[in-house]
């Protein structure tokens, strides 16, 4: 059993849990939830001695972690899953933890054998995913055999066979009487996997009871009512006959009661004895992740903003005179079978402030079916390239071969 009493923990001003008191049985899976930076962390590693509290203390069986004799054999950790030498493959890392622990070798290949890694136990870690890095992660925290474990985000990276293998591995090991205590953010899994929650937020607990207390207690349950009667008299009957039992009703668009207050055997007996017949009575209760949000609405320290789709819209640069520049209306190409210059001091493509031309050239009449050739853009560019870079044409001519360093 894990027990914490007063936990706190201090980093200078920064307060990361502040008096924690709370205990995780044997025999059940329990969740440890809350918010991101709100000390889920910070007491995990208090738990395995890893930091000092400031104030409190915590035990593991009646005895903190440091005076734990063989303490891996007692507890298995999973914090970090990428705390693995790259260049060790799975077995020779599971074997280095084994004989610090004197832990049998031959207890390698069982873990290994678990985890589902026997197959790549001889590759190195470094070319692992991230989900075969959380089963190795896993393999360790069993090599001992240990009575108590933690987990922190446990299916992290898994595929959704992995995770279901994740699910079943902590009822198991919680149904052989072990301690099996679970942090994660992925609220679908806790309702399926454990069995009792410890809700914190900045630092403080929150919520310390079952998963099914914990939605009960952090939601609105409700009942669906529908009348079979399209008759507006029938269902008017028989929601003043749920008010006057003590029941709230409240009417929904699609004309159906939702009725609180009231169990569902109650309110049949009501419809019963106001002679009105239900097409629909069923219960509806808040999931795990809507009571959580309930909950921790207030304790979530970081929070994204509106995401304005107008706020990626670049904002215009004032040009020449503090004018917003405005981009140039380019001329369409007729259609005809001749072309024509635009006349003097039209051109949008001219740069400003040029010179417009004297006078523009006549224009040519091209015939009908012959076609007109297009300009060669990859001369232009060349030329363009040579003027501008190191070693090009200058304006006279003449082969410029200044340094740019000495311009």
């Amino acid at each position: 059993m894990i027990e914490a009493v007063g936990l706190t923990k201090r980093y200078g001003a920064k307060t990361a849990v502040y008096n924690l008191s709370f205990q995780v049985r044997p025999g059940s899976v329990t969740g440890f939830l809350g918010p991101n930076g709100s000390g889920k962390s910070t007491t995990m590693r208090m738990i395995l001695g890893l930091d000092r509290p400031t104030a409190g203390h915590v035990t593991v069986g009646g005895h903190s972690f440091r005076r734990l004799p063989n303490a891996p054999r007692q507890v298995g950790a999973l914090l970090d899953a990428k705390a693995v030498h790259g260049g060790r493959s799975a077995r020779n890392h599971l074997l280095s933890l084994a004989q610090l622990s004197g832990i049998p070798a031959a207890r390698v290949d069982e873990v290994l054998g678990v985890v589902g890694l026997q197959d790549v136990a001889r590759r190195r870690s470094s070319g692992y995913s991230l989900g075969m890095g959380q089963r190795l992660g896993i393999a360790a925290a069993l090599l001992g055999d240990p009575q108590v474990l933690l987990f922190d985000e446990p299916v992290n990276g898994l595929d959704p066979e992995g995770i279901l293998w994740v699910r079943n591995l902590m009822k198991q090991l919680a149904s052989e009487g072990r301690t099996v205590f679970v942090s994660s953010h992925l609220m679908s899994e806790m309702a399926l996997t454990a069995e009792h929650l410890i809700v914190i937020g900045r630092g403080q607990l929150l919520s310390d009871m079952s998963v099914r207390d914990f939605i009960s207690h952090n939601s609105a349950d409700f009942a669906r009512v529908r009348p079979a009667q399209s008759d507006p008299e029938a269902r008017e009957k028989l929601a003043a006959a749920l008010g006057e039992a003590g029941g709230q009703v409240l009417s929904e668009p699609d004309g159906a009661l939702r009725v609180t207050g009231l169990p569902l055997p109650r309110i049949s007996d009501l419809a019963y004895e106001s002679d009105v017949r239900l097409w629909e009575l069923s219960p509806h209760q808040a999931s795990l992740e809507e009571a959580y949000m309930r909950l921790t609405q207030g304790a979530v320290d970081y929070r994204s903003t509106a995401d304005q789709l107008a706020g990626f819209a670049p904002p215009q640069q004032p040009g020449y005179g503090g004018q917003l520049y405005q981009p140039p209306v380019v001329p369409e190409v007729p259609t005809q079978g001749w072309y024509a210059p635009p006349p003097p001091g039209e051109n949008p493509y001219a740069a400003q402030g040029g010179q417009a031309p004297a006078a523009a050239p006549a224009p040519v009449a091209v015939p009908a079916e012959a076609p007109v050739a297009a300009p060669d853009l990859t001369q232009r560019a060349s030329d363009t390239a040579g003027a501008a870079g190191t070693g090009g044409v200058g304006g006279d001519g003449k082969t410029d071969t200044t340094d740019k360093d000495d311009r």
